[in-house]
């Protein structure tokens, strides 16, 4: 049986977004790229079972190496209708001046974690996130992204 002339329209449509979408780069692919890469590098030289503070001073030295330009322990205020609180947050890390990294020597990840990283990208207005664990035999890395930022 030949497909109606619907279906054939539906399937010209159909096929370019997939194509679209399956070849679109991620938000700040390159320097999330660096950056993961540093992060395995500390992994892999340090294996997990250390102190949050310790995988975070690696990461320090590891971004200086490969020229990764970040500020650390940045402060990020927290506006309440136009106030600024007295609370802040205070980030691990903030690269390319785009990109907040916040760091984790725990057991596994959680949505606890997540929504810490979103608060961040919140407060900031920043668009992307990177939450990095060290405590487990595997690095565990996760994007999170400010939806906010996009509407």
């Amino acid at each position: 049986a030949k497909p109606s002339a619907d279906y054939t329209d539906e399937r010209r449509l159909i096929m370019p977004l997939a194509f679209i979408f399956n070849t679109m780069s991620y938000l700040y692919e390159d320097k999330t790229y660096e950056i993961i890469g540093a992060c395995f590098e500390v992994h892999k030289t340090l294996g997990n079972g250390f102190l949050e503070a310790v995988y975070q001073e690696a990461l320090e030295e590891e971004f200086k190496l490969r020229n990764i330009p970040y500020k650390r322990e940045v402060h990020l205020p927290i506006e309440y209708k136009g106030k600024l609180l007295k609370k802040y947050y205070i980030a691990d890390f903030i690269c390319f001046n785009e990109i907040i990294v916040e760091t984790k020597a725990i057991s596994n990840l959680t949505t606890n974690e997540e929504a810490q990283v979103l608060n961040y990208l919140k407060a900031t207005k920043i668009k992307l996130g990177l939450l990095v664990n060290f405590g487990t035999k595997s690095l565990q890395k996760k994007r999170i992204i400010n939806e906010g930022y996009f509407k």
